[in-house]
């Protein structure tokens, strides 16, 4: 059983920044895929970023590339989200969430397995 606790989530104005980060409760290991989704009212949930924590390979959706950085601190089990040039349409609650399956990182968020509580980032003016 893995638990992710995440933190970071803020107010900020158009154009801020946030860094989120979401701690494991034990080792991510070589084999380890985290990921990042959000969730706005009234909207599905998306999967934002994610990476493989022995190859450091990431994944980027096309809404927040050239903006937002996943990356990892094995000695700290903790994977971040670098969260640049923020906009209004960023806003939602944002899970770290990762699957018992590696290869699941690349499917829908019904193939992870453990999920964070949520963290809510709000871009407005």
């Amino acid at each position: 059983q893995v638990r992710l606790v995440e933190s970071g989530g803020d107010s900020v104005q158009p154009g801020g920044s946030l860094r989120l980060s979401c701690a494991a409760s034990s080792n991510i290991d070589q084999s380890a895929c985290v990921a990042w989704f959000r969730q706005a009212p009234g909207k599905e949930r998306e999967k934002v970023a994610y990476v493989y924590t022995g190859s450091s390979r990431t994944y980027y959706a096309d809404s927040v590339k050239g903006r937002f950085t996943i990356s990892h601190d094995n000695a700290k089990n903790t994977v971040y989200l670098q969260m640049n040039s923020l906009k209004p349409e960023d806003t939602a609650m944002y899970y770290c969430a990762a699957p018992r399956v590696r290869s699941y990182c690349a499917g829908g968020w019904g193939l992870f397995d453990y999920w964070g509580q949520g963290t809510q980032v709000t871009v407005s003016s």
